[in-house]
């Protein structure tokens, strides 16, 4: 029993946050036998959210988590990397202990997730040092890169409620001085206003050479041609998928990294920014 009440306990506490910040009236509500009677809601003024933001969207391998660090170190932004939500939802739960069978105990947490993703403020050193994932305070960054981190944020992300949830959430991180956002469908789905949008592409054949040299580099074996056929398939999944394909907005500004250093696009992005008013 003791597990099936911290599990419980987790809930109600993400939960509670769940209602008050949504100002809904939980009177005698109940999920999944968890009562909700007792907690009172408070009649907090509503948060306007504000400050620009920049998109960058494209597929994988192209450059994306290096350029939008270096921006986010630029302007001094915050930075959304939208690929590692369902990780960080899966560790906050794993944490709380609530199975991942429990889909009001998974929305609550994806909806309500205190992540921060860091980056140093120099723009030099920002793509070597990469993003800090901050949860609830704590710096878990390498928890995030293990397999198991990988296998249950698949689970998680079967969950229709939880996606839905890391939608609203991920809107939530639009605020001052602005805001730069990493994915697939930041442009087209989850900020379709924003300021400027980017959609940074390159070929599967360079992108699969990129992939080869970080895996050699690493100490571990890989092959190119399989890695190249790897990217080709995913290209297909994530651009035929009925949800969300990836595709650049219609207002994006597409760059073709193939043949480009990470300086010439970070340099080509500053000038669209500084066109779009955002970077003096």
């Amino acid at each position: 029993m003791g597990g099936m009440d911290a599990e419980l306990k987790a809930t109600r506490m993400y939960l509670r946050r769940f209602a008050e910040e949504r100002l809904s009236p939980v009177s005698g509500m109940k999920i999944e036998g968890i009562d909700m009677s007792d907690i009172e809601v408070k009649d907090l003024p509503e948060v306007k959210l504000s400050g620009p933001i920049i998109t960058v969207d494209g597929p994988s391998g192209a450059g994306k988590g290096t350029l939008c660090q270096m921006l986010a170190a630029k302007l001094n932004w915050a930075l959304l990397d939208s690929g590692a939500l369902y990780r960080v939802t899966a560790l906050a739960a794993k944490q709380h202990g609530v199975a991942f069978d429990n889909e009001a105990g998974l929305e609550a947490i994806a909806a309500h997730l205190d992540v921060q993703f860091k980056v140093p403020s120099n723009t030099e050193t920002a793509a070597e040092a990469g993003v800090q994932v901050i949860l609830e305070g704590q710096n878990v960054t390498s928890n995030l890169r293990t397999e198991e981190a990988g296998a249950i944020a698949s689970q998680v992300a079967a969950v229709t409620s939880v996606r839905s949830a890391l939608l609203d959430r991920q809107r939530a991180f639009q605020q001052q001085p602005g805001l730069i956002a990493d994915g697939r469908d930041m442009g087209t789905v989850v900020f379709p206003s924003a300021e400027l949008k980017v959609y940074l592409t390159a070929s599967a054949e360079e992108r699969g050479q990129r992939r080869y040299k970080q895996l050699i580099e690493s100490g571990k074996n890989a092959s190119l041609a399989g890695i190249i056929e790897d990217i080709r398939a995913r290209d297909d999944r994530d651009m035929n998928r009925a949800v969300a394909p990836l595709k650049p907005a219609d207002d994006a500004i597409v760059i073709d990294s193939t043949s480009m250093s990470i300086e010439t696009v970070f340099e080509q992005v500053q000038q669209a920014a500084q066109k779009a008013g955002l970077l003096a």
